[in-house]
């Protein structure tokens, strides 16, 4: 199959520029880099070809050779590079060689030498586990914090170096604050091991804090718990967590809210739900009964005669307090009609008397079903 030109393969023309030629092949790279299209031969193949082109035309000598013989530059005994056995590993730093190399790790990882490193010698994110009441939950409280963390050294604020002193360029990256190393095709740039990424090595490390430009120490702050917390909520503390070094900022701190089980009411979301036992009579006759309320208060619920074991009350705005909102959930009040087990001979007799009556009266629901039970036991 007949190779393809150079300056298709790269897109560009033939009188394109130093340049555009390195932009374009910098856009292909990236696209088709092997790093990130895993196992996809087709994108290590154009990846190649893009390298290759790229190889040549990069070049003011083996371009004009190109530009004058094409293909047949580079083949056969006398050819310059013998691209039918190209060898990437040995190509590759002249490939990403100088600002083109730093280009393409800049778009392929986000980061990119000194660019990095305020991100990377920011403090660590501390988290802290708040168990509350639901009372808590409803009316919300100021909380006090007390926890282990670090904080800035006064000394050296930070930078670990004695005062009067500064850091020296590292020796082993020259200041660059990352590393390069080849594994057969690829070429690998990470941290430097020696300064971390910093570019820079402490020459006479703080008394204080012997370099590391932070010390631990007991923290005790005071934060406002909002009404309405769920179980679950995160409330962010920004510049509260671990300190800094070398002009990084402060980490956050993160507290998980768990709300307590409660004895009497239970939550979904924004509403309440309890269950309340009546008895068969009240439940019969109907009657008024005092219900506890989240806010400490009671409150007054109609029961009708008739009620049945089961059947919802609602209060309205009883509930819990919406987060950043005005508005309240519901109380919903779940009659439980109970059953007397351990009845007295006055009360059996009054009942017997009860069922009498009833049985002579027929309750029509009970009818309606006996009906039905028939008619299926007769089919």
């Amino acid at each position: 199959m007949a190779k393809k030109d150079y300056y298709e393969v790269l897109g560009v023309i033939k009188s394109a520029s130093s340049e555009e030629i390195k932009k374009a092949y910098r856009k292909l790279a990236l696209k088709h880099h092997p790093d990130k299209n895993k196992n996809d031969k087709s994108a290590e193949a154009k990846f190649k070809e893009a390298s290759e082109a790229y190889h040549v035309l990069s070049d003011k000598k083996r371009r004009s050779n190109y530009d004058q013989f094409g293909h047949a530059a580079f083949e056969g005994a006398g050819g310059r590079g013998g691209f039918s056995n190209f060898d990437f590993s040995g190509a590759f730093s002249d490939i990403f060689g100088s600002d083109i190399f730093d280009d393409f790790f800049e778009g392929f990882s986000g980061t990119r030498g000194r660019r990095r490193r305020s991100a990377d010698f920011r403090g660590a994110d501390l988290r802290y586990d708040l168990s509350i009441s639901l009372e808590d939950a409803y009316n919300g409280k100021k909380q006090e914090i007390n926890f282990s963390s670090s904080e800035k050294c006064g000394r050296c604020n930070g930078y670990g170096s004695e005062p009067g002193s500064k850091p020296v360029t590292c020796s082993v990256c020259g200041g660059q604050g990352s590393v390069r190393s080849s594994q057969g095709f690829f070429t690998i740039q990470q941290a430097c091991p020696e300064c971390s990424g910093s570019g820079e090595q402490i020459s006479s490390p703080c008394e204080e804090c012997r370099g590391i430009g932070k010390k631990q120490t007991k923290k005790k702050i005071f934060t406002s718990i909002p009404k309405g917390v769920d179980d679950g909520t995160r409330i962010r503390l920004s510049g509260k967590g671990e300190a800094g070094i070398k002009g990084g900022g402060n980490g956050d701190l993160y507290i998980f809210v768990s709300v307590r089980g409660h004895n009497i009411f239970k939550r979904s979301e924004e509403n309440l739900f309890f269950e309340f036992p009546i008895s068969l009579s009240d439940a019969a006759l109907g009657t008024i009964v005092e219900v506890p309320t989240i806010d400490g208060g009671k409150a007054k619920v109609k029961i009708p005669a008739g009620t049945q074991n089961g059947k919802q009350f609602r209060l309205k705005g009883k509930g819990m307090p919406i987060m950043r909102n005005k508005d309240y959930g519901d109380l919903y009040i779940q009659a439980v009609t109970e059953v007397p087990v351990s009845l007295t001979k006055e009360q059996k007799n009054l009942l017997e008397k009860f069922k009498k009556l009833e049985d002579e009266k027929s309750n029509p629901i009970m009818k309606d079903f006996f009906e039905k039970a028939k008619r299926f036991w007769k089919n």
